[in-house]
């Protein structure tokens, strides 16, 4: 397993990353448990997880079930400072969650101190905002996208107030690092600047999807993430599950996301589905699994801090993991390169 620096601090992480957004829906405590031990024993060391999770389906009554369940694992480890924990703080808009308030300072202390005690934890490691208070383009909102319709508000006073409480539950010894998701070049510029006019903490990762088909970030992300470094945390590497290869010839099997979430929030539509045929047939035609290869991918990218798997199942996970020894050829990475000239945006 290889390990990444998160950022300009001094912590490293595996270069795979255990997901968890199912674990309290589709997934027991149990499985999740069996899920962390297989992965912390093939090295990965790196966890994230979210305030709001479980998500398939998100509902009020599971919310943060996913930290709880993690937090019973925590409690029996011993070896806990070797560990990397990540969660997020839910941004403007989640009913479920402070009735959907702004992301403010105050709004940062009680959401980690709360995490904190379902993680039973006395520090996050690495703290997300899970998405911008004044709204994004993720989540294919790119196709109506309106810049002018956003509500960023003062930014730098709002940007300054987080960071603000970021530093003082870092004096505190509450978490170590401080992260952002779902963001754009601007605003992540945005928390660069103000960290740097103010002497607050410098954000050091980018939690965003990317994957064979949603590479959106291969541009203006790409360069802020390389020359401010800031690693990306990529989400969706498989595309949830649409990547998988299970999906292959309309099949939709038993338990699956799709079989409660037919679009796959999106991704998986008649463009997507002709993309991913494609993609399968260079893995078939180079004997490659579809999803070791979607990841191998991933991990090719020079900005790509971790890639974040979530499996359902054991055999699920010990594929994903595998894929971190997968090396793409040349040749195959050509063929990639082909496919994606012909379907930039599948989804």
């Amino acid at each position: 397993m290889k390990f990444n620096k998160l950022g300009d601090t001094e912590i490293m992480v595996s270069e795979i990353c255990l997901g968890t957004m199912t674990w309290g829906s589709q997934n027991s405590q149990a499985e999740a448990h069996e899920q962390l031990d297989y992965a912390i024993g093939e090295g990965v060391n790196f966890i994230d997880t979210a305030e709001m999770y479980p998500t398939t389906p998100r509902l009020p009554e599971t919310t943060g079930r996913t930290e709880e369940y993690l937090g019973h694992w925590l409690k029996q480890r011993a070896d806990r400072d070797e560990l990397i924990v990540a969660t997020k703080v839910t941004g403007e808009g989640n009913k479920d969650i402070r009735n959907g308030a702004r992301v403010t300072g105050s709004t940062i202390r009680e959401a980690l101190e709360s995490s904190l005690k379902r993680l039973q934890t006395d520090v996050v490691d690495l703290y997300q905002l899970h998405w911008p208070n004044r709204g994004s383009y993720h989540f294919r909102k790119y196709w109506n996208f309106d810049a002018s319709k956003l509500q960023p508000g003062d930014m730098e006073q709002e940007v300054a107030d987080i960071l603000g409480e970021v530093q003082n539950l870092q004096v505190e010894g509450k978490l170590r690092a401080f992260g952002l998701s779902n963001e754009s070049a601007w605003g992540t510029m945005k928390f660069l600047d103000v960290a740097k006019k103010h002497d607050l903490p410098r954000i050091v990762s980018m939690q965003n999807e990317y994957s064979l088909i949603c590479r959106i970030y291969d541009t203006d992300m790409a360069e802020l993430s390389l020359l401010e470094n800031v690693g990306l945390m990529a989400f969706s590497p498989l595309a949830a599950g649409g990547l998988s290869g299970k999906y292959i010839d309309g099949m939709v099997p038993e338990g699956s996301r799709r079989s409660m979430q037919d679009g796959l929030n999106g991704r998986y539509v008649k463009q997507s589905e002709q993309a991913i045929a494609l993609y399968n047939d260079i893995a078939k035609r180079n004997g490659l699994l579809l999803a070791q290869m979607a990841l191998a991918f991933c991990l090719t990218r020079p900005f790509m801090m971790s890639v974040i798997v979530g499996a359902t199942t054991l055999d699920q996970l010990k594929t994903d993991i595998a894929a971190a020894d997968v090396k793409l050829s040349e040749a195959v990475l050509a063929e990639i390169q082909s496919v994606y000239r012909d379907n930039p945006m599948p989804m």
